[in-house]
Formats: structure tokens, sequence, C-alpha cells
């Protein structure tokens, strides 16, 4: 994999080219890292984040229970998903966010609200690299009664 910085890019992400991604004009990383940072399990869609993730979120709602998964949230500009085109949405009963999938391996990769405004994405926390986890705090959100953090 290459790697070269460019001061155009948001953040400090420098472009990373791997063999596997040779199709995708570019892909976003952190700065002195040589790979994307969560991956869905085949590669296809993959998401650099400006930095490890300080605290994630369990939610209890049916749709995330259902998921399995676990949250790390960051504004629009401290990510780059570089998907090529390898993912389909689905959003639970017309709701204000759209899951967001690997079309080629089926991982749940992140969340985006429709709403532009709404700078908050979500970022399926399992994709993540594991050292990445063990010094994150773990929160718990009841998303089926009302949205409260039990923490």
């Amino acid at each position: 994999m290459t790697t070269r910085h460019d001061s155009s890019l948001p953040n400090g992400f420098s472009i990373a080219l791997s063999p596997q991604h040779a199709h995708e004009p570019g892909l976003r990383i952190a700065p002195g890292l040589e790979h994307p940072l969560a991956t869905c399990h085949c590669g296809a869609v993959c998401i650099a984040l400006a930095s490890p993730p300080s605290e994630i979120t369990a939610c209890n709602c049916s749709l995330c229970a259902s998921y399995g998964a676990l949250w790390a949230y960051y504004t629009a500009e401290d990510i780059l998903v570089a998907a090529g085109g390898h993912t389909e949405t689905y959003a639970c009963n017309g709701q204000r966010v759209d899951f967001h999938r690997c079309k080629v391996c089926g991982c749940l990769t992140h969340w985006v609200p429709r709403d532009p405004r709404r700078g908050r994405r979500g970022i399926n926390a399992r994709l993540l690299p594991r050292q990445w986890l063990e010094h994150a705090r773990l929160r718990r959100r009841d998303g089926a009664n009302g949205g409260e953090y039990l923490d």
C-alpha cells in the first residue's frame, strides 16, 4: 500500500491506495497509519476515522439489538467512507437514518442521517481494530424506551 499526504484533505487525512481497492480513486486514512481503520469482512467498504473512539454505545432498540452493533459516533468531517457503490441501505420504518451494509459480505458498516443538517454519524465499532476498543468507555443507551443513557 502506498500513502501520500495532501494538504487539501480534511483533518490531516492521508490518501492510501491499496491493491484490494485499486478500483477506488483513493482512500483517506488517519495520519501515520498504513491501513484503513474500519472495514467490512470482505474489505469492499472501508471507513477512515480521524481518531480512535473515546466511547462506544450499546443501544437496546429493536434494530440495534438485532444488528448486534456497537456504535462509535463521529462528525461528518471526522470520517470518510470509501465504499465505491458497495453499500445498500435500510431505514427502519422510513425513519431518520439510513443504515448501510456491504452488498458483498452483508456487514452493517455505518449509519447516516437523512437530514443533511445533522452532523453526527454512527460507525459500527465492531469493525474497528480491537486495540482501539480496549480504551473506549462503553455506554449503554436505552433506545427502546426514549433514548436516555443508563450510565
